[in-house]
């Protein structure tokens, strides 16, 4: 049986998406500040990832798959962000303000809580770092 990911590109609208979303304006914002980093339209990803590019990973038995370069998810609890854990990651995370991490993620209440210049250091970093 061959491997099918499970998030991978769709044909939904994503400003629809962001619209529909328990965080529209957040999401927007989001949005539009990757979208002016990475210079390309976003997909979505699944059902609830708005993504920018993409980008190859390695499978076993030497497949591979294709994953976002960056994106986030506009979800009731926080805004989670997928973006490169670039160089000065911990610097960045320090300035930011209230914010919580997982192993691939950052998560956010509201942007009302971090620092915008610092948040538009680490998605452009991260950007950089997988372009």
């Amino acid at each position: 049986m061959a491997y099918e990911a499970k998030t991978k590109v769709t044909a939904v609208d994503v400003d629809a998406f962001i619209a529909g979303s328990p965080k529209p304006a957040d999401g927007a914002v989001l949005c539009a500040l990757m979208r002016r980093v990475s210079g390309i339209e976003p997909k979505m990803w699944g059902p609830t990832i708005v993504g920018f590019g993409s980008r190859k990973y390695d499978l076993a038995g030497g497949k591979q798959g294709d994953m976002l370069m960056m994106g986030f998810s506009p979800r009731k609890a926080s805004l989670v962000l997928y973006i490169a854990h670039a160089e000065g990651w911990a610097d960045r995370l320090a300035r930011l303000g209230k914010h919580g991490t997982g192993k691939s993620c950052l998560y956010i209440n509201k942007l009302a809580d971090v620092d915008a210049g610092v948040l538009d250091e680490l998605v452009t970093a991260a950007w950089k770092a997988r372009a």
